[in-house]
């Protein structure tokens, strides 16, 4: 009994597939361009004398000002408005920088990354400790003085 069950199923599954089928084959058919309108054979290329053809202007640019080019920056999908990621896709190239081991977590060492190559590179005798000699070497260089005191 299962057996003719099953049967009537699968006869009943297949032919509303091939109806389907049928119909989206009959909608291909019926949007394609008639036969006849067909051409058969390619139409004439055009010359190449321009003779007295002028092109048109050239596009003129808009004055934008600061803040809306500063704004068009961040918009990557122009639409007006300015999403988290739009805002943050500046950030990802920077975090990518500093990530070093490539595992999406920045360690406190990885972040700060400039203070601890001045550390390594002030440490000399790589005991992991400055001395005041050493810890000298971190020391910004003094800024050059005004020439003139107007």
């Amino acid at each position: 009994m299962n057996r003719f069950l099953l049967g009537g199923l699968a006869v009943f599954l297949l032919l509303g597939i091939g109806l389907f089928w049928w119909q989206g084959h009959a909608e291909v058919k019926a949007a394609a361009p008639p036969a006849a309108a067909m051409a058969t054979e390619p139409a004439a290329l055009p010359s190449a004398d321009v003779g007295d053809m002028v092109g048109p202007d050239l596009p003129e640019s808009t004055e934008l000002s600061r803040e809306q080019r500063r704004f068009g920056r961040y918009d990557r999908d122009r639409d007006g408005r300015i999403s988290r990621n739009e805002m943050l896709s500046t950030r990802s190239d920077i975090f990518r920088k500093l990530d070093k081991d490539g595992n999406n977590l920045l360690t406190f060492e990885e972040w700060a990354v400039a203070t601890v190559d001045k550390f390594d590179g002030a440490d000399a005798d790589r005991d992991g400790y400055l001395t005041p000699a050493e810890f000298r070497k971190t020391a910004p260089p003094p800024k050059p003085k005004a020439k003139c005191s107007c």
